[in-house]
């Protein structure tokens, strides 16, 4: 018997690697003999760049960047030498855990350290960038990160602008003479799992600027801001992409994507699975195991547990996710490929209890799921 395990993080708790050895130790307690395959997944956001390259024979790369308020920070990148793929995971550099709560400002944060990646990959010879841009800290319309990449942004006296995305607001020229040219020969793919347009009430600024440190005013002036941004872009490029699906990801890094380097815009965990190779290692399997920290509604719009379901259903291999929690309408993911989901907890427990027990908990999960599918095969 073949089981495919492919599953996410279980955020503050685990890495998808961890749960997925978890599991799979559970499997074989259950089951001896059972053959296990671990895949970790993610769905464009932290974890993105990890899960590939445990799947695959990435190399992690480092790099020295620019943080989100300007701070150094050391951030990985994958590098995948066969198909000269980069993986940039935007947390990395321009994360919101790279800024703790009481300093997030989502006025002067800026995507500068993710541009510093990309110009390490275009150095290493990149021919294709996968960007994941879950988990910002940023709301500056990636003008960071294109400044990083030598774009420039001038007031009106023609000095540059400061970084941020509160201070497009004076945007006066924009000077692409210096723009890197390797740009327009990678092709760039775009890792998320939102559709947001850049600007309005389902935008960047006013979806995720909250959470990012900013209060209703600001909110506003920002979405002020990205707009003048857009309409500057528009006319130096003779196309305005603002209402394009999923601009408005990562605090506008989707617009940049779009507008400077013409990215395709895919589900993060269809990326992941890609490149991971899940569709073939799925094909035979007589089990697939997912997961996920909630498992809800919610994951019909593109998380991880969806995208395996996805690759499953097309192989006629049932399919059982492992949750720390089953929130409301998770039983509308039983349309959608998944066969059964259960929740870890075997009985009144706290979040705290949950996280730091984690890996015990899904390893005792995951063995009653084989014992239960042993008796199952045995009637058969």
């Amino acid at each position: 018997m073949k089981i495919v395990i492919a599953p996410d993080s279980f955020k503050d708790s685990l890495d998808a690697a961890g749960v997925a050895r978890a599991i799979a130790a559970g499997l074989r307690e259950g089951c001896p003999g059972v053959q296990v395959v671990e895949c970790p997944m993610a769905d464009g956001g932290e974890g993105t760049m990890d899960a590939i390259l445990a799947a695959s024979d990435g190399e992690l790369r480092r790099q020295t960047v620019r943080g989100p308020l300007g701070q150094s920070v050391e951030a990985g990148w994958g590098w995948l030498p066969h198909s000269r793929t980069a993986i940039i995971e935007m947390a990395q550099a321009s994360g919101l855990q790279l800024v703790p709560t009481g300093q997030r400002d989502a006025c002067r944060s800026s995507t500068w350290g993710t541009g510093e990646l990309i110009a390490a990959a275009l150095a290493a010879g990149a021919q294709r960038v996968v960007l994941a841009i879950g988990g910002s800290a940023t709301n500056d319309a990636g003008s960071g990160m294109l400044r990083a990449l030598g774009l420039r942004l001038l007031d009106a006296q023609g000095q540059a602008l400061e970084e941020g995305g509160l201070t497009l607001a004076q945007l006066a020229h924009i000077d692409a003479s210096d723009l890197d040219p390797r740009l327009a020969e990678v092709q760039f793919e775009v890792a998320a799992d939102v559709d947001n347009p850049l600007c309005g009430a389902n935008g960047a600024s006013a979806i995720f600027g909250p959470q990012k440190g900013a209060n209703p005013q600001q909110v506003q002036a920002l979405d002020q801001a990205l707009g003048h941004f857009a309409d500057q872009c528009a006319q130096l490029l003779g196309e305005d992409v603002r209402d394009y699906p999923g601009c408005g990801a990562a605090g506008g890094m989707g617009f940049a994507a779009r507008a400077f380097m013409g990215a395709q815009f895919r589900p993060g965990v269809e990326v992941v699975a890609e490149l991971a190779g899940l569709d073939a290692l799925v094909q035979g399997a007589d089990l697939v195991v997912t997961g996920e920290g909630r498992f809800d509604a919610q994951t019909l719009r593109g998380k991880t547990p969806m995208g395996v379901a996805r690759v499953a259903k097309r192989h006629g291999v049932p399919v059982v996710v492992l949750a720390g929690t089953l929130g409301e309408g998770y039983q509308q993911l039983y349309a959608h490929g998944v066969d059964a989901a259960f929740t870890l907890s075997s009985g009144p427990m706290s979040l705290e209890q949950a996280c730091a027990d984690a890996a015990e908990l899904l390893q005792a999960r995951a063995c009653d799921i084989a014992r239960l599918w042993r008796c199952a095969a045995v009637r058969e």
